[in-house]
């Protein structure tokens, strides 16, 4: 029954970087209509944060100031810094090239972990599953184009991104042995918003409404907001409370190839050989890692 358990947890995690994953398209189509980065983020977080409200303890502050300090540093590392960074970084650096630094989240996280608490170590197995699984994911984000421009600005943003979501989990992983799932997820978009309204200010005005009308565009709005932030966060947030933030981030490696099956059935984008042997070593990575036990932790 344990074992179970903890299998509908995995079947969460991949569920979570699925969306996650085609979430790259719906944003796509909403800067093709018009919107900017920074009121996608808002927009999505707000109709996230409008639909947990009622749902989660009607409780104003979490339950100490140390508490209020990590929901705030988690809607910064894990909502608009880390959304800024990703999307700033793809105007000055090829998609390949920010695609392939953010994922590399898991490996920062291991070896943080790893570093600050020797029992949240990865065994060999784990470790050798993880790096399999992110050769895999360098062939699905490269699609066989085997040159990398470097672009020193555009490369440090997204490196940027990536340790933001290290941050995020470690500091959620903390936060829940504390604090109930809903009210930390309705914390974290709160500060999310109340941290991206700088850049809003600084950038364009408001989308004009008729934009906003568009099927296209409220559509893509609500697969964000309810979905993927609301939804996903909450679940993701479950995750990384019961399988640990090492073990939860591996699942990021699966993000480069649920967007490129995505792109390739709604945009046309092609798969190419090297993204196939990508996918494969990606699926068998993880179950090496997962067949390799937990981390050497303690109860």
């Amino acid at each position: 029954m344990e074992r179970l358990r903890a299998y509908r947890y995995h079947l969460a995690a991949l569920f979570t970087v699925s969306v996650w994953g085609a979430t790259f398209v719906s944003t796509k189509v909403l800067i093709a209509h018009g919107l900017t980065p920074a009121w996608i983020f808002f927009l999505r977080f707000a109709l996230a944060y409008a639909c947990i409200l009622p749902l989660a303890p009607r409780r104003l502050w979490l339950g100490s100031a140390a508490d209020e300090a990590l929901a705030l540093a988690a809607g910064v590392t894990g909502g608009s810094l880390y959304f800024l960074t990703e999307n700033i970084a793809l105007q000055y650096a090829p998609a390949s090239n920010v695609s392939l630094i953010v994922c590399t989240a898991p490996l920062w996280t291991a070896l943080l972990l790893g570093a600050l608490d020797r029992r949240e170590r990865m065994t060999r197995r784990q470790t050798a599953g993880s790096l399999i699984a992110f050769a895999g994911m360098v062939l699905v984000v490269l699609n066989g184009r085997f040159v990398l421009r470097l672009s020193p600005a555009g490369d440090l943003l997204a490196l940027s991104a990536a340790l933001l979501w290290m941050l995020y989990s470690l500091l959620v992983k903390r936060i829940l042995g504390r604090c109930e799932a809903l009210l930390v997820t309705r914390k974290i978009f709160f500060y999310g918003l109340a941290t991206i309204s700088p850049a809003l200010f600084a950038g364009a005005g408001a989308p004009p409404a008729w934009l906003l009308a568009r099927p296209a565009v409220w559509g893509n709005l609500l697969f964000l907001g309810l979905v993927a932030s609301m939804l996903c966060y909450l679940v993701w947030n479950a995750v990384i409370r019961r399988l640990g933030a090492v073990r939860a981030t591996n699942y990021i490696y699966f993000n480069p190839l649920v967007t490129m099956l995505t792109a390739a059935l709604f945009i046309g984008e092609r798969i190419t050989a090297a993204a196939m042997a990508g996918a494969a070593l990606i699926l068998s990575g993880m179950w090496m890692a997962e067949r390799g036990g937990t981390p050497r932790r303690t109860q």
